[in-house]
């Protein structure tokens, strides 16, 4: 039940406005308390009279305990008078309680937030603001514009006695509250007034108080508004998912057409989201079209039953109308779009917001993304973009640049997501579409200096360290302690470098500083390719992309994506502490915090081990770029993937100033399929190649 506080007004001078006719009327109107004195007054005043000639009555009905002239158990049983009394008195008091309740409950004056839509903030990480989006749209239209076939559809699917029923569906509360105090549930129950009385004027919280003030309300509006006008007020203010509240959006969102032009079969559909749009939009799964096709067909049917829609109409509507594919969220062609669709998808996980609460706006969303280095990447990848279209722009139609600074905390600084969300709307920054290559030598690395090696059978693990030597020429066959290691097809398995240069005899942290391949294909297989799977995935990489478990596991079959790369490389750096990248710091709603998961550091491996493989990656960075290595202290890596004997990617990954970057760059044909082209000198030569050109510009070195 509402109850409404008058407010306490501190005396004021009078003023010449103090008399005018409106304050007059304003201070003539009864409080909510003298309204509900006023009910106890006239209550009384009436049943005063008649209830004293039953007061005699009424005493004889007074319990005496133990009862009189009784023994045994029978002395403590009330006479059937005193049950009667009991129940007539409790039925007379759960009356008068529903009288005066009706007579206190206002319909409030003001919509609620759940009826008016607000925009979501995103910020900075220095604090200023970086997007808007207004993902609910909603646009109300008159019920005489809405077909009466899309109406009878809503009111088969949700309430079809709504025309006739006072507003409030008794059985309905009775079961809602069962599920709601009983269960702990959140049973609906509702009549499409009760719904509407929801949307607009209380919260979505599933409490007992909140239903009894519901009922309350939507007696009085049954009285004081028209069924027509209900009705209309619902479809408006529904939610249908896609970020549309309201069925002319709704008709948008999943036909491209508006409300007026539905048919039947169309109405149905839409009526099925009302369930949950979450559930029964057959865009999301299979498991959604499933029940969504369940649902649209239920209520075609019922729609025949109540009388709404003749058999012969029915026996059109034999196919499920698929509705059209979400479209884009954002259409500014912006790189902050990737941004934003990064931050929204960590905001619902890590904030434990639905859909639907999102898409009610009102968030202000305070990112990692460091605003300068997000330019200075953005920056750096245009450039080297708009070289490649002028030197060859066949070559350039098909290329690719994800990049990705992600703080050795899990912070995200920034992104490269692609050249327009309008045209592209896939992220490349967090695409898993090409394999590592070299760039995953250092958690091959990790994993047998953490693990160590067992070259023989049932001999003990032996450890390693940094200077371990192990062989370093090309086409070295892979060994295993039963023999060399063969392939599915009856080939021997050998391990080859990229240069196909041979280096015979070089310890690991050498190998790794060269980028020599063999001595990790073969580490590999000693350490335990289980154990370099599980080293990788401790360290940042997603379990799903890590490639099967064979020696080629070692020479970068993984696909990570540049966000996870750079995490896996700031787990080194962070001495040996993962911590899962987020987009996300604070997230408040119309100024109150709402509750974050922030990810907490985890041991991936032990700080010496982080240490060696820095130390390698340190060397690796100074060989390549000894003049730059002198006042910087970065460390990283380049990377190469090798299919069929063709180069198909190019990274970088590397770390300065607690902040590590990864660049990659790849040739795919969207057009034609998912798999990689060769790269055909897109990604330049040399030591000073297009990824580490791009690194180095956003790390601040060129």
């Amino acid at each position: 039940m509402q109850i409404r506080v008058p407010e306490q007004r501190q005396p004021e001078p009078e003023s010449a406005a103090s008399g005018g006719r409106a304050e007059r009327r304003r201070s003539a109107r009864p409080s909510p308390r003298d309204r509900v004195v006023g009910v106890w007054g006239r209550i009384g005043a009436f049943l005063g009279p008649r209830v004293e000639p039953l007061l005699p009555y009424a005493r004889k009905l007074r319990p005496l305990y133990p009862r009189p002239g009784r023994s045994g158990w029978r002395r403590w049983m009330p006479s059937w008078r005193q049950w009667l009394g009991a129940w007539l008195g409790g039925f007379g008091l759960t009356g008068l309680f529903l009288v005066v309740a009706y007579a206190a409950t206002d319909i409030p004056s003001n919509l609620n937030s759940y009826a008016t839509q607000q925009d979501n903030v995103y910020f900075w990480s220095d604090g200023t603001p970086m997007a808007r989006t207004g993902w609910v749209q909603r646009q109300d239209m008159p019920l005489k514009d809405i077909p009466v076939d899309v109406r009878w559809a809503v009111l088969a699917a949700e309430n079809e006695s709504f025309y006739t029923d006072p507003g409030i569906s008794v059985k309905g509360i009775a079961r809602a509250l069962y599920r709601t105090v009983g269960e702990g549930d959140t049973e609906g129950g509702s009549t499409i007034t009760q719904q509407y009385v929801k949307n607009v004027y209380l919260s979505q919280n599933q409490t007992v108080s909140r239903k009894f003030t519901e009922a309350m309300i939507s007696l009085k509006l049954g009285n004081k508004m028209s069924k027509d006008k209900i009705l209309e007020g619902y479809l408006n203010t529904s939610w249908f998912g896609r970020g549309t509240y309201g069925i002319q959006r709704a008709s948008q969102a999943y036909y491209g057409k508006d409300v007026s032009k539905l048919n039947a079969s169309q109405a149905a559909m839409l009526a099925s989201l009302l369930k949950g749009a979450g559930l029964y939009d057959p865009t999301l799964s299979a498991a959604n079209h499933k029940r969504a096709v369940e649902r649209w067909s239920w209520i075609l049917d019922r729609m025949v039953k109540i009388g709404k829609l003749s058999a012969t109409e029915r026996a059109k509507y034999k196919t499920f109308p698929e509705p059209i594919k979400s479209g884009m969220v954002y259409d500014t062609g912006k790189q902050s779009d990737y941004l934003v669709e990064l931050a929204q998808a960590y905001a619902k996980k890590a904030g434990h917001i639905s859909d639907k609460q999102f898409d009610l706006g009102g968030y202000q969303i305070y990112t990692t993304f460091d605003r300068k280095k997000e330019a200075t990447l953005t920056d750096a990848v245009t450039k080297v973009r708009k070289d490649a279209k002028k030197s060859d722009p066949k070559l350039a139609a098909a290329a690719h640049y994800g990049a990705a600074s992600v703080a050795t905390d899990g912070r995200i600084i920034a992104v490269y997501g692609g050249p327009d969300h309008r045209t592209q709307g896939y992220n490349e920054s967090n695409a898993t579409t090409v394999q590592a290559g070299t760039s995953f030598l250092p958690f091959v690395y990790a994993a047998g200096l953490q693990n160590g090696v067992q070259k023989e059978r049932g001999a003990t693990t032996t450890s390693i360290t940094p200077q371990t030597l192990y062989n370093g020429n090309d086409k070295v066959s892979v060994t295993t302690p039963d023999g060399p290691y063969w392939d599915r097809s009856g080939k021997q398995v050998h391990a080859d470098n990229d240069d196909g240069k041979s280096y015979g005899q070089i310890s690991l942290e050498r190998a790794l500083a060269l980028s020599v391949n063999t001595p990790f294909m073969q580490l590999g297989v000693d350490t335990g390719l289980d154990k370099v799977r599980s080293t990788a995935v401790a360290s940042g990489l997603l379990s799903d992309t890590i490639g099967a478990q064979v020696p080629a596991l070692s020479m970068g079959s993984s696909t990570p994506s540049a966000i996870r790369m750079a995490s896996g490389y700031a787990t080194f750096a962070a001495g040996g502490n993962h911590t899962e990248p987020y987009s996300i710091s604070k997230i408040t709603r119309n100024g109150a915090r709402v509750r974050l998961d922030t990810p907490q550091p985890t041991r991936a491996v032990r700080d010496d081990v982080a240490e060696d493989v820095e130390q390698a990656l340190t060397e690796s960075f100074r060989l390549s770029h000894p003049t730059t290595a002198l006042d910087t202290g970065a460390a990283g890596k380049a990377g190469t993937t090798n299919a069929s004997g063709k180069d198909t990617a190019s990274w970088y990954t590397g770390t300065l100033s607690s902040v590590t970057t990864s660049v990659v760059v790849y040739r795919i044909d969207l057009n034609k399929s998912l798999e990689p082209l060769p790269l055909k000198g897109l990604a330049g030569s040399g030591t000073d190649n297009v990824p580490y050109t791009v690194w180095a510009q956003a790390m601040g070195l060129d």
